[in-house]
């Protein structure tokens, strides 16, 4: 193969992927990693249906770990 023959190979090379640039970054950037890695933290989530009873018992779990302000702490201020 002759030079010339490379190196308009080479060159060939070099304009498709300068022409298929965006899409390929698209696919390969961080945007990309930011997208799958977002689908899979919403694959992991579930739906709870509020008249379970574990709906029930994660709200009061939750409403028991709120801060709450102490009255002798609040007359303090």
């Amino acid at each position: 193969m002759s030079p010339i023959a490379v190196a308009l190979l080479v060159a060939a090379a070099v304009l498709v992927v300068a022409a298929e640039w965006s899409h390929l970054g698209v696919r390969l950037g961080a945007d990309a990693r930011r997208s799958r890695k977002r689908a899979q933290t919403k694959a992991n989530l579930h739906i709870v249906h509020p008249d379970s009873e574990e709906f029930a018992r994660a709200v009061e779990r939750d409403l028991a770990a709120l801060p709450t302000i102490d009255e002798r702490d609040a007359r303090r201020r």
